[in-house]
């Protein structure tokens, strides 16, 4: 099937990459002209594992290209699926401006009927008011031309490909037969489970998919504080609920909260979206309320210890919001960074794959290391912000090279008893503190 794919972001590029591995002929477009000479160059404008590769087999295939020209990518397509940003406004609502723009340039371009997918996040009713909007924009000779289908994607990044290629289901939203035909013609290939409803049953499914689990990490959060102030462990606590099968052990790592560009927006979207409704999610506000308090934890620790941050070495592992991916957006490191920066720190970062996008929102504000042990050499302290595997398997002899080998984890990278063993002043989330209540 000829399919056009707008957006080459996350979701858009890997969608369109998947569906050429799978033998459909996939047509990506965007409107930044570098981003799609970098694509035909066989290379990958986001860091997510086993995707370049990917696109160049496909489009060595000859069943992937990338163009600019969306009136000639639309106007072939049989099917056109929408995977541009709706980041979020100032209010928490979500912003629909580049989906209506794509609305607009797919009325203007098509020459016969053709099936409009929704892949993007967007508020419950947006495919009914798309629908309507498609009416508008077509006129009566028309109208019947474009029908509208909610397709939202469940991928992680840094799983990317295997979430998208082994998904556990595909849910479509659709209001006729033939709609929901097509884009089972199309994932039939996947050999995956299909679940058809409605268009905004398939909204809520997204808002509610990823509400929940920002909910569960919140509340394992939670109970870490707690577990900090009446002494109990959470690693201990977490594996007894985890053990439990109605509850399960994913999503039950304490830390500093959740990043990245879907469970902050997410949530304060489905939020705005309830009280715009007249109905208040209690729940959900509960879940970005804890979010925010918790990103400032290691700050919080480490002012008990260091109450003057101006002139000290600060050691920085981990700036991307999780492992496997170089995104920065909402990641608890960034609000940290600047604290310290505005305190006057001599802040020192390592992060495998996201330095270039820090340097981008720092500049010369930081020191870019070049390895953990660069940034750790004569520092007074240590934040870890990101569970990357480096960190996680290091050597914890590396802390001693440090001035005093004071360390902040974010992620509960190492176990207490390896940091009690390493000589370590180690503070972690919902634990108990090594090396004394206050370090020296």
């Amino acid at each position: 099937m000829k399919i056009a794919v707008a957006g080459t972001g996350y979701v858009g590029l890997v969608t369109g990459t998947c569906l050429a591995k799978i033998g459909h002929t996939v047509f990506c477009v965007d409107k930044e002209a570098s981003k799609i000479a970098q694509l035909r160059r066989g290379e990958s404008p986001i860091y997510e594992p086993g995707l370049e590769a990917e696109i160049v087999e496909a489009k060595d295939a000859g069943r992937l290209h990338f163009t600019t020209d969306y009136a000639v990518a639309y106007r072939q397509a049989e099917v056109i699926m929408i995977g541009v940003a709706t980041p979020e406004n100032t209010d928490g609502s979500a912003n629909l401006q580049a989906l209506y723009q794509v609305c607009e340039q797919i009325a203007t371009s098509i020459t016969s009927p053709t099936l409009v997918v929704v892949k993007s996040t967007v508020p419950i009713g947006t495919n009914d008011r798309l629908a309507a909007y498609f009416d508008q924009l077509l006129g009566d000779s028309r109208k019947s031309w474009v029908e509208v289908a909610s397709n939202p994607e469940f991928l992680s990044q840094g799983t990317a490909l295997r979430d998208t290629l082994q998904a556990e289901r595909i849910v479509i939203g659709t209001e006729s037969q033939e709609a929901a035909d097509i884009l089972t013609e199309i994932y039939t290939p996947f050999d995956q489970p299909i679940l058809k409803m409605n268009r905004r049953s398939a909204e809520m499914v997204k808002y509610a998919s990823n509400d929940f689990l920002a909910l569960k990490i919140s509340f394992v959060n939670d109970i870490a504080n707690l577990c900090e102030a009446v002494g109990a462990d959470i690693d201990e606590v977490t594996s007894g609920m985890g053990a439990d099968s109605r509850i399960g052990s994913r999503f039950l790592a304490p830390g500093i909260g959740y990043g990245g560009s879907c469970f902050p927006k997410d949530t304060k979207a489905l939020h705005w979206l309830a009280e715009e409704a007249g109905y208040t999610l209690k729940t959900i506000r509960a879940a970005i309320d804890v979010n925010e308090k918790q990103r400032f934890k290691l700050m919080q620790a480490a002012r008990k210890d260091i109450p003057l941050f101006a002139g000290k070495k600060i050691a920085v592992l981990g700036a991307t919001f999780k492992p496997g991916t170089d995104d920065l957006r909402e990641a608890p490191s960034i609000p940290n960074l600047q604290m310290l920066l505005n305190e006057g720190a001599d802040v020192h970062v390592y992060d495998p794959v996201g330095l270039p996008n820090l340097e981008n929102v720092f500049g010369s504000r930081l020191h870019y290391g070049e390895s953990v042990a660069s940034v750790l050499q004569g520092a007074d302290a240590c934040f870890i912000f990101t569970e990357w595997a480096v960190f996680k398997e290091m050597d914890l002899a590396l802390f001693h090279t440090m001035r005093e080998p004071r360390v902040y984890d974010g992620r509960n990278c190492f176990s207490v008893k390896a940091a009690e063993q390493a000589g370590l002043q180690y503070y972690s989330i919902g634990r108990a503190r090594v090396g004394g209540a206050v370090f020296a």
